[in-house]
């Protein structure tokens, strides 16, 4: 076995990260073609590692998650002390690439253990009670994320860092308000108990695709908190470089906020199926980040 064959080459595991956000984080990858090619590539790279951490334990039998997690955070704690091996590489041929970004950018290593918490919190069965809850949930499984790419990003002012948690919530409630009728199948419920209540809904009335009397009234106060988190976070937004950081961030917020403005479109009716951003409209959103119309 030659030694490519043992330690990918660092250019070729990069072009795999690059692979695998192209196939799985497509709004992710349209929005990063202002980057700067550096940031871009170890923004993939990031994007590599967190998906295995999620696949695996998607992919893990009902009775096996608790040890997939497990796992995984043992994996991770010896890729950040540098113990991967020959094998590591071979079988993810973007760890190199994760390796370079991660100490090159110095993310820590809690940043990712965070992230396992959130991915085991999303298995199975969930029900959350309190806003609370979802919004603790919010930052592992998205706020952390926010905090990875402001080191991807360069961002000089840690003070900053509140701004980052407040963009990935805004884009995790985005996600929920979105994928209500999906999550059910799944037999998951993130919008919290004590808030369905308040507006007279119950479990029952969503498993039957039923819109309660006060539905609308519900879905309004939960896109305009939505949108207050978005608002929050651009003074953050516009602390990052302006070397095609700013403008990749305020494309992903552009987007993703977007999608509430389709759920008003359809007027709040999402027990149906989800709804989704144009290409055309993307493209639109796109030109006009460019130019500098935010």
């Amino acid at each position: 076995m030659d030694m490519n064959s043992k330690v990918p080459d660092l250019e070729r595991s990069y072009q795999a990260a690059r692979a695998v956000t192209r196939h799985h984080a497509k709004s992710f990858y349209f929005s990063s073609f202002t980057l700067p090619a550096l940031k871009r590539r170890r923004a993939y790279a990031v994007y590599a590692f967190c998906r295995h951490l999620d696949d695996v334990v998607d992919e893990a039998e009902a009775g096996e998650v608790l040890a997939a997690v497990r796992s995984l955070k043992e994996m991770t704690a010896r890729v950040f002390a540098r113990q991967t091996t020959a094998r590591d590489q071979e079988e993810h041929p973007w760890l190199a690439a994760f390796l370079d970004t991660a100490q090159e950018c110095e993310i820590p290593e809690s940043h990712f253990q965070d992230l396992l918490t959130g991915v085991e919190m999303d298995q199975g069965r969930v029900r959350l009670q309190t806003w609370e809850e979802l919004d603790r949930y919010c930052y592992h499984v998205a706020g952390v994320v926010g905090l990875m790419m402001t080191r991807v990003f360069s961002l000089e002012d840690r003070s900053y860092e509140q701004q980052a948690l407040n963009l990935g919530t805004a884009m995790q409630l985005t996600n929920i308000l979105r994928d209500v009728a999906e999550d059910l199948h799944k037999d998951r419920i993130y919008l919290p108990r004590t808030e369905l209540e308040e507006y007279g809904i119950t479990e029952e009335m969503l498993r039957a695709g039923e819109y309660p009397a006060r539905w609308t009234e519900f879905m309004r106060f939960q896109v305009a908190r939505a949108r207050d988190y978005y608002q929050a976070s651009e003074p953050g937004i516009r602390a990052l470089a302006a070397d095609g950081s700013q403008r990749t961030v305020w494309l992903m917020r552009r987007i993703y906020a977007e999608i509430l403005d389709e759920i008003e479109k359809v007027d709040y009716q999402v027990l149906g199926g989800r709804v989704y951003v144009s290409s055309a409209r993307k493209c639109i959103i796109a030109l006009q980040t460019v130019l500098g119309i935010y």
